[in-house]
């Protein structure tokens, strides 16, 4: 793999992933080496002068007031880390911790925040030495930055604190460094400030989820589709002309993908005895409605996230004209809110999803399918507490939709007196993800098996593909009661991994 080389401008959500998922190595252009130094060298002449400069010879926060004396600025600076690194609960996923300190160091790399070029080479050396600090997951209220969870990274680089090293053993940060001969940061004014002020972990895991979301949104037209057919529904609706006449480009999207599934299909149109279906409800009618919202919220995250990746978000701030500036540039909302909305939009898209799957299990309603698609109802329950499963799962994503960004907790002495909590929605959105992908495997699951119970009628070539393919990956078909959860893993993956798409795919070609 290419190694990712920063510059003084942003970076993309490519090399966030590569990074962050892929482990990809991290340079520094001359470019950024350059910026940095000089950045430096106006910290340095301010720094010698009488007057306090906020976060040079200050205190922080609501102790800013303080004008710190010369020979007790690297203690402040090692102060500031140590004692912000005060998060507790579990440990963060490994890939959000690359992420957060990744996009810490593009930050550096602008010329923005007066760091010395070691201090970010050193960053970049963990990242290739793949030591991952512990992070926890409280601690950010998502204001003046993601300050817990950047600080015990910032605590690593000063060889103190706990890391994850390349074996997945934690172990003592300063044991890690000296292991790779890498030797701990002594921090100097300014620095450890400029290590904790920014919005890099919401912003981390907002490009995860993104990623994850293209994926899970073209699954959920694959598996509603599969829906569609097996309740013998009607693919007119999907018409592009249709779409057109309301030209989200969501929605056209996504009726376009489903009616790329369908194509072929002889299942499509029919009714149990023979009568035309003039309408089919509206969880499978208003599929391309709902998931064609979902798409357009997506796309509008990907715009912000964008724009934060080409910030440089730090207080304060050196400009190009040698000023050094506070600001507010680190405050979480821009990034939060649209946290917030992909989470609604994840819990709708679920929640669709689970009334189709009950409604191919109801017999009064799936036309001509068994009770709950079971090989001997009564004897069997079939996929009863499938649906129970998936059921739950909706409520809880129902809950995580809740927003974070309307809440604010003031902090620090009423200085931080409105905070965005964006780690917060960050979090709960990457729960509502997993959950969603859980959600569809249980559609998937029960479509799949829907299909071939349609004895005598033959479904869409990609539908047969995606059948084909998750049975070679061990789902089992129709037939008497076993232990489920097993098969419903095993969907999991196969949506998670993207082989539904790949399937579906190997006959539509690109799907959006």
């Amino acid at each position: 793999m290419d190694p990712v080389v920063l510059g003084t401008s942003g970076v993309t959500p490519a090399d966030v992933l590569a990074v962050a998922r892929a482990g990809a190595r991290v340079e520094l252009s001359g470019e950024a080496v350059a910026a940095l130094a000089a950045a430096r060298e106006i910290v340095d002449a301010l720094a010698a002068k009488p007057e306090p400069v906020y976060g040079v010879s200050t205190g922080f926060g609501a102790l800013a007031s303080r004008h710190i004396s010369p020979e007790l600025r690297a203690r402040l600076q090692r102060n500031i880390v140590r004692s912000h690194a005060a998060g507790m609960g579990p440990r963060v996923e490994r890939e959000v911790v690359r992420a957060l300190m990744f996009l810490r160091l593009k930050t550096l790399c602008s010329g923005r925040t007066g760091v010395r070029p070691e201090v970010a080479q050193t960053m970049a050396d963990l990242l290739n030495a793949q030591i991952t600090p512990v992070v926890h997951e409280y601690g950010s209220l998502g204001c003046s930055g993601d300050l817990a969870p950047l600080s015990h990274c910032a605590l690593t680089l000063m060889g103190e604190g706990d890391a994850e090293g390349p074996d997945g053993v934690v172990r003592p940060a300063g044991e890690l460094l000296a292991e790779h001969g890498l030797a701990p940061v002594e921090l100097r004014e300014k620095e450890g400030l400029a290590l904790l002020n920014g919005t890099d972990g919401m912003l981390g895991m907002l490009i995860m989820a993104l990623a994850d979301l293209e994926r899970l949104y073209t699954s959920a037209d694959i598996t509603a589709a599969i829906s569609l057919e097996a309740l013998l529904g009607t693919d007119r609706v999907l018409a592009p002309e249709l779409h057109a006449i309301r030209p989200h480009p969501g929605q056209g999207a996504a009726a376009a993908n489903m009616l790329a599934v369908l194509k072929g299909s002889g299942l499509t149109g029919h009714h149990q005895d023979d009568a035309p279906r003039v309408q089919d409800a509206y969880s499978v009618r208003c599929a391309p409605q709902v998931a064609g919202a979902g798409r357009d919220t997506v796309a509008h995250a990907r715009l912000v996230a964008e724009r934060e990746l080409a910030a440089a978000v730090d207080n304060p701030v050196v400009l190009a004209d040698g000023r050094v500036e506070s600001n507010g540039n680190f405050h979480g909302a821009p990034v939060a809110y649209v946290l917030d909305f992909l989470a609604i939009a994840v819990a709708d898209l679920a929640s669709i999803a689970e009334r189709r799957t009950d409604r191919l299990l109801d017999k009064n309603r799936s036309h001509g399918l068994p009770p709950f698609l079971a090989d001997d109802a009564g004897v069997d329950s079939g996929l009863m507490i499938a649906q129970y499963t998936q059921a739950a799962l909706v409520s809880e994503l129902k809950r995580l939709a809740v927003p974070a960004s309307a809440d604010s907790i003031p902090s620090s002495a009423m200085q931080e007196d409105h905070v965005s909590m964006g780690w917060s929605a960050a979090r709960k959105l990457r729960t509502a993800v997993d959950n969603l992908t859980r959600v569809l495997a249980v559609e998937l699951y029960a479509g799949t098996r829907a299909v071939e119970l349609r004895e005598g009628l033959t479904p869409a070539p990609a539908t047969r593909a995606v059948v084909d393919a998750v049975r070679a990956a061990g789902v089992e078909g129709p037939g008497p009661d076993r232990f489920l959860a097993p098969d419903l893993e095993l969907a999991d993956g196969f949506v998670r991994d993207g082989r539904l798409v790949a399937a579906a795919e190997s006959v539509t070609g690109p799907l959006a």
